[in-house]
């Protein structure tokens, strides 16, 4: 088996490191932006409130802003993203399947978009400590956003049970 100099060796290692970090900041931009495009939707053509979906739309661009001021373009994300060779990709639970009306799907998916800006608040301090604190701030616009959404969807549902 060849030598490999200690550097080189160093390298590859941080550099194989460095992949899986670019996956999972791939994984976390597909999941925070899919989370808002639901509630958006949701908000949009069920509560037909232009207003707060333009909201969400702004925060989900931001999303893809933020993501350009980090030293990774495009194809380095897309060239991580290991769809069918993800370990996780059949780990369900329960309650992933069963969502009863709106406001839980609102719900789960607003919990989604929370959980990926944290992690994309926390591995940008890897590349960009300002760009982490953008994505700080997403989330805590998400958290201002679950306290709009979710009161007037578990209304419209409460009126559409009575009907």
């Amino acid at each position: 088996m060849p030598f490999l100099p200690f550097a080189l060796a160093e390298s590859l290692v941080v550099n194989s490191v460095m992949d899986k970090i670019t996956r999972i900041l791939d994984a976390n931009l597909n999941r925070g932006r899919e989370g808002l495009r639901v509630v958006e939707d949701v908000v949009r053509f069920v509560l037909d409130d232009a207003v707060l979906a333009a909201r969400i739309k702004a925060i989900r661009h931001e999303i893809t802003f933020l993501v350009h001021k980090l030293p990774l373009d495009e194809l380095e994300l897309l060239s991580a993203r290991d769809s069918e060779g993800d370990v996780g990709m059949n780990l369900n639970c329960a309650s992933e399947n069963l969502r009863p009306g709106l406001s839980q799907i609102a719900f789960a998916n607003i919990h989604r978009s929370q959980e990926a800006m944290r992690v994309l608040e926390e591995l940008s301090k890897l590349y960009d400590d300002s760009v982490a604190l953008e994505f700080k701030k997403l989330r805590f616009q998400i958290y201002g956003l679950e306290k709009e959404v979710l009161p007037g969807l578990m209304e419209c549902q409460a009126q559409n049970e009575q009907t």
